[in-house]
């Protein structure tokens, strides 16, 4: 699949007030004209069959804050392994969010991330299985997330930039594998290009977080290619297997050739 993450756009204003998306769903397989123009470069000429059966994506229908939009993926019981999902926003600047790896020590996929939305428009996610690929997706009304200032003064953000913090929690479930969840923070200002100094009035240059590797001593459980539409100061809370170590490690790059690594303790916080 491809990966062109940075182009740029005109922005809109802010949109507040938060429903989740149910019943009021544009259907994503439907023929769209920014879809047409995207598809090829996303999955080329693979075909797409629906995701009914596999997966499903809850989003607020209209988000509160469009700079972070949550999106939760949920596997369907029974259902096939997920071994990547690619997560597009049609209208952004630069569509395609991030593509996801998952490995089987995820489990079946629970996933929360936080996506900058810029404009009203589909959200998809094109999920990998061994019987090909298949999409879902959610209409969500946003605007402006691109471009929305960041919360904190660039030198405090990249002074604090590579900090990471980990929550555990016990899912409660009674299984002869331990089924854990956990939420990582990654302190990043994330900036996508798009956002003016409020100083100075200046576009602050793309420098964003591209790749993530999560694991649980040798054993991986998931990886992450983003680029600018993945939040500021990156969360995701996920579901897994524990193996019984005492710890999960964080690796992480960002654009500008920063490394950041962090081996974080686990201990059930909530």
């Amino acid at each position: 699949m491809a990966s062109k993450f940075i182009t740029l756009a005109a922005v809109a204003a802010l949109v507040s007030s938060t429903a989740w998306a149910s019943d009021t769903v544009r259907n994503p397989l439907l023929p769209g004209e920014t879809w047409e123009e995207l598809r090829y470069d996303v999955v080329g000429d693979a075909p797409l069959a629906s995701a009914d059966d596999v997966l499903t994506i809850e989003a607020p229908f209209r988000a509160h804050d469009a700079a972070t939009v949550p999106i939760i993926l949920r596997q369907v019981e029974g259902s096939a392994p997920i071994s990547t999902a690619t997560v597009v926003i049609d209208e952004n600047p630069a569509p395609i969010a991030a593509v996801f790896g998952f490995t089987p020590a995820m489990g079946l996929l629970d996933f929360e991330m936080r996506v900058r939305v810029n404009q009203y428009s589909n959200v998809r996610v094109i999920a990998q299985t061994p019987d090909g690929l298949h999409m879902a997706g959610r209409f969500v009304k946003a605007s402006g997330g691109c471009s929305a200032p960041a919360t904190k003064d660039p030198e405090i953000a990249l002074a604090g930039m590579g900090k990471m913090k980990l929550r555990t929690f016990d899912s409660g479930a009674q299984m002869s594998t331990p089924r854990r969840e956990a939420q990582i923070m990654i302190r990043h200002p994330n900036y996508s290009g798009l956002q003016r100094d409020q100083i100075t009035q200046l576009f602050i240059p793309a420098h964003f977080i591209d790749h993530i590797e999560v694991w649980q001593d040798d054993e991986l459980l998931f990886t992450m290619d983003g680029g600018i539409s993945i939040s500021e100061n990156p969360v995701f809370r996920f579901a897994y297997n524990d193996n019984g170590s005492t710890a999960l490690t964080v690796k992480a790059t960002d654009t500008d050739g920063n490394e950041f690594e962090k081996i974080l303790p686990k201990s059930v916080s909530g």
